[in-house]
């Protein structure tokens, strides 16, 4: 389809009616591609909360929205203004960690505009009325096409963090023919089946699946239990430490369940259980995103994160599914247990010509170093 270029209009807007936004970001998910982390569903999970000074990023073509970004505007006395991309830029409420981040752009629709979509929001032009004070935006847990977008689309880019995410490519194991575990090293192949024949022992190892919400919710809080109870015994908080936390995933549950983009999964051997994975199942992409596991420290053969992973990897493959994503961190078990991998990038984005920013990222880097 032919474009006219003066057909498309960017604009940039302090925005108060989340209800709207809702709408209209429900019906452009429908002819874009997006991750899980991009749909309403996470975007609009306590958004009020997470976004009190939202504002609205909307391109439209002949009156037909074809791209959109929500973001909150966030800034103290001291600091610059900072526009987060699906964050609200507190610490508490980003905890939640999201990944695969980016503007919701409709299918079809090639690069040009991401880039001149991500060049609108790093100018600052906000409400027609000029660039704000400070004019910083952090684009955290985005891909390399977000990262090649704002440089070349004139931005002042810093690459604050790169994290890899390793994925199992299920096509590329259905195409091969081979079963799942056959593509592993021979040291990972046999811990798994080890494993998984010492938890025999105490019964039929089975994977379940919560099938309704409050199932699903108990399901959650025996994992953040076991989630809490492995991360403190390393003397760290975990990530259930923090109430914003919990409460925003028992809001993502109790929303986005009947969606049936939300597992809540339990590795069990007869009535021993090994562990619990929380992941999302969005267009064909499995995200594991949290995890507990029982661990036994007077038996180290047995595995319950390979174990459960395992078992998930081979449901997935039997569903249909195209990947499972381990999502950011570069752990050994993710590297043992994949075949794929892609960079993600926490970016912080300005206009190439303004001063203020420079000596914000100055600083910011001599307080991380």
């Amino acid at each position: 389809m032919t474009r006219n270029a003066r057909a498309l209009r960017i604009t940039l807007t302090a925005h108060t009616d989340l209800a709207s936004i809702e709408t209209a970001w429900r019906e452009l998910e429908q002819r874009a591609d997006c991750s899980f982390f991009g749909s309403w569903a996470w975007v609009g999970c306590l958004a009020a909360r997470r976004f009190p000074n939202a504002v609205l990023l909307q391109a439209t073509w002949r009156d037909r929205i074809v791209a959109l970004g929500l973001l909150n505007r966030n800034g103290g006395r001291l600091e610059p203004d900072t526009l987060w991309l699906g964050e609200s830029g507190r610490s508490d409420l980003d905890a939640v960690f999201v990944e695969h981040n980016g503007l919701l752009i409709e299918r079809g629709w090639t690069g040009t505009l991401g880039t001149r979509c991500l060049g609108w929001l790093a100018a600052g032009k906000l409400d027609g009325r000029g660039a704000w004070r400070g004019r910083r935006v952090r684009l955290n847990g985005v891909g390399e096409t977000v990262l090649t977008g704002l440089r070349r689309s004139g931005a002042l880019v810093a690459v604050i963090a790169e994290r890899i995410a390793p994925f199992v490519d299920l096509r590329a194991i259905r195409e091969s023919g081979r079963g799942y575990l056959d593509m592993l090293s021979a040291n990972t192949r046999q811990q798994i089946r080890r494993s998984t024949r010492l938890y025999a022992e105490a019964g039929e190892v089975r994977l379940d699946r919560a099938e309704t919400t409050a199932r699903a919710l108990d399901y959650l809080d025996a994992l953040a239990a076991l989630h809490q109870e492995s991360w403190q015994r390393r003397q760290k908080p975990g990530a259930f430490a923090n109430p914003a936390f919990l409460e925003f995933h028992r809001a993502l549950i109790a929303r986005g369940f009947a969606d049936d983009t939300i597992d809540l999964l339990r590795i069990a051997a007869g009535s021993k259980v090994i562990g619990y994975l929380y992941n999302f199942r969005f267009r064909g992409r499995v995200s594991a995103y949290q995890s507990g596991f029982a661990h036994d420290p007077d038996e180290p053969r047995l595995k319950p994160g390979l174990t459960s992973h395992a078992m998930a990897i081979k449901a997935a493959l039997s569903a249909g599914c195209t990947a499972y994503d381990f999502l950011a961190g570069d752990s050994q078990y993710k590297r043992s247990l994949s075949n794929a991998a892609e960079p993600l990038y926490w970016i912080e984005a300005f206009p190439r010509c303004s001063p203020r920013p420079l000596i914000g990222l100055c600083r910011d880097m001599i307080a991380r170093s």
